[in-house]
């Protein structure tokens, strides 16, 4: 077979949510990158063939490259359809300059370096070509972790005793079991009767005491995540003996819906059954810190944050929907917490970053930092981590987090992606500048916190045809002007729906939102938009002007004022 060389700066494995925005970060900064992803579509369970949520901290959403997503999708997936939102990903990787994307290719080999890898080898089953990738920094975001096994990278799988982390929620002595795998299901509404067969090999419910006590109603949130199964066996090696099991469960619980019993399901028909479980646990890589129950129960604050977390602690039973017992434990937690950078990468292979749900965590602190929104928001820290290590030439990842963990923080907060409890800072230019508005109090727009907290809205209200401008002392060469609008971070927003109604379901960017606007430099208009759906916005400009001005045109439907939360410049 043909072997293809590609030698990139960095390298990431696993196209998932966290991969997508590892990589995209790395570029976007000027970093050689590929992608090498096993699946055709990207998002990982988010994706078409998996069709789990996006999940993070409620009320509180994550900023940065996935709310980017998020937003493109509401302007331009209105009927919402996995298609679409397919192509949004695709698109978002495909068309992102220094990044080269290699999907259908299964990365099965490892070349090292002393401890370091040095290549990866994939094949791509479409071509039958075989990828060989040589690279600087690595970062595993496959979700079970294929680098650490042919790299010789620590690990952890399972569940951690009480004793060891001082874990109340851990168990009595530590086993291998961990949470199980879904297949999920989606219906539609039509407007007649339609009748379902189930296949022979299908598993029959006929009444409601064969099925666990879960609930099987209709409704907007309701997905059937507790088709769950592989938690009490192996998560990697049982996959496929699990799913086979799992669309045995599907069709069978399909049946019990359509068939026996009256569940308000006559005119509902099977749309879509995943023939690819999503996974909730496997491998977790050991980095220099192993985030652990009590910092995520007592919303910790570290030094060296670079992401967040806020999902409650929800840690399935591994028998799954074998267990008739509840299906998991929920624990809310008080506060979102931190994630350090010494939990994302490989504390004995170098230059091994990782992200996603196999970040250094106990079981117990997987089973909130496991959700994609999070995921992602750790995939843009790991993708600027390797961005410092590549500029500064570093010899490992651990010395690009303990070096340069603030520079990575600013770096991060610059690029809308949000860290508890971290201040961004202002470039000199624009903090000595006079900033005034035509109404109202312009300074939060500098304050370097771009979002609403419990105590600052940290704002500018305007309306439309409002002004806030800048007035330098003399002309500046300005290079970007960034602007943070209001996406209502704390809205209920679920990224595609669970399944099709009759009456359907509408999606459109969040009316907070200004949809118009134009930016003058000394009296002259430089940018102008008419359309905006997004909350961070970036304008290259790169000449010299004197005075800088932001004209509010247009806001979302139906509202008089608007919440801007940054607009400055470097």
């Amino acid at each position: 077979m043909e072997q293809i060389d590609h030698s990139v700066e960095f390298c990431v494995v696993g196209g998932g949510l966290a991969g997508m925005c590892a990589a995209i970060t790395a570029a976007r900064h000027g970093v050689k990158t590929l992608l090498m992803h096993e699946r055709p579509v990207l998002g990982g369970n988010a994706s078409s063939e998996v069709r789990m949520w996006v999940c993070g901290t409620p009320r509180c959403l994550e900023t940065g490259i996935v709310e980017e997503i998020r937003l493109e999708n509401l302007y331009r997936n209105n009927d919402p359809n996995y298609s679409v939102w397919d192509s949004i990903l695709y698109e978002k990787v495909r068309f992102q300059e220094n990044l080269t994307l290699l999907l259908n290719c299964s990365c099965q080999e490892l070349e090292l370096d002393g401890a370091r890898i040095k290549s990866i080898r994939g094949y791509q089953q479409t071509t039958q070509q075989f990828h060989r990738v040589e690279a600087k920094f690595f970062a595993d975001c496959s979700g079970d972790s294929i680098l650490a096994p042919l790299s010789g990278a620590e690990f952890r799988v399972g569940r951690e005793s009480k004793q060891e982390f001082g874990e109340q929620l851990a168990q009595e002595q530590a086993d291998t079991k961990t949470m199980g795998l879904s297949c999920i299901i989606q219906g539609r509404e039509t407007d007649s009767p339609k009748k379902f067969i189930p296949p022979k090999w299908a598993y029959c419910y006929p009444d409601e005491e064969s099925l666990p006590p879960r609930g099987h109603q209709f409704c907007r949130t309701q997905n059937y995540w507790y088709l769950e199964l592989g938690g009490d066996r192996d998560s990697i090696r049982d996959t496929e003996e699990i799913r086979d099991e799992l669309l045995k469960i599907a069709f069978g619980l399909w049946d019990h819906i359509k068939n026996h019993g009256d569940h308000g399901a006559d005119n509902w028909s099977l749309d879509w059954v995943g023939f690819w479980p999503g996974k909730r646990e496997s491998r977790r890589y050991v980095g220099d810190h192993i985030l652990s129950e009590k910092e995520i129960l007592s919303g910790a604050a570290f030094e060296d944050a670079v992401a967040y977390g806020g999902w409650p602690v929800d840690d399935h039973h591994p028998g799954g929907f074998n267990h008739f017992g509840p299906a998991n434990i929920h624990i809310s937690v008080p506060a979102p917490y931190t994630i350090p950078l010494r939990s994302l990468y490989s504390r004995n292979v170098p230059n091994l970053f990782c992200a996603g749900r196999n970040i250094s965590t106990t079981h117990v602190a997987l089973s909130s930092s496991r959700v994609m929104a999070t995921c992602a928001i750790l995939g843009q820290a790991a993708g600027t981590a390797a961005y410092y290590a590549v500029r500064e030439k570093c010899a490992s990842n651990r010395e690009a987090a303990q070096k340069y963990f603030k520079e990575i923080q600013q770096t991060l907060l610059d690029d809308d992606c949000y860290i508890p409890g971290i201040r961004r800072e202002i470039s000199e230019v624009c903090r000595k500048a006079e900033l005034k508005a035509r109404r109202g109090d312009a300074e939060p727009l500098r304050n370097g916190i771009d979002r609403a907290l419990k105590e600052a809205e940290n704002c500018w209200t305007c309306q439309v045809g409002d002004t806030v401008e800048y007035t330098l002392d003399e002309a500046a060469e300005i290079h970007e002007i960034k602007i943070v609008f209001d996406s209502d971070l704390s809205r209920d927003h679920l990224n595609m729906v669970s399944n099709y109604t009759l009456a359907g379901e509408t999606y459109a960017p969040p009316a907070t939102l200004v949809t118009a606007f134009h930016i003058e430099a000394d009296g002259e208009e430089i940018f102008r938009t008419e359309e905006n759906h997004q909350r961070f916005v970036v304008i290259p400009w790169g000449k010299k002007a004197k005075q800088l001005k932001l004209v509010i045109d247009a806001l979302g439907e139906n509202k008089d004022t608007a919440k801007i939360f940054r607009f400055d410049f470097n």
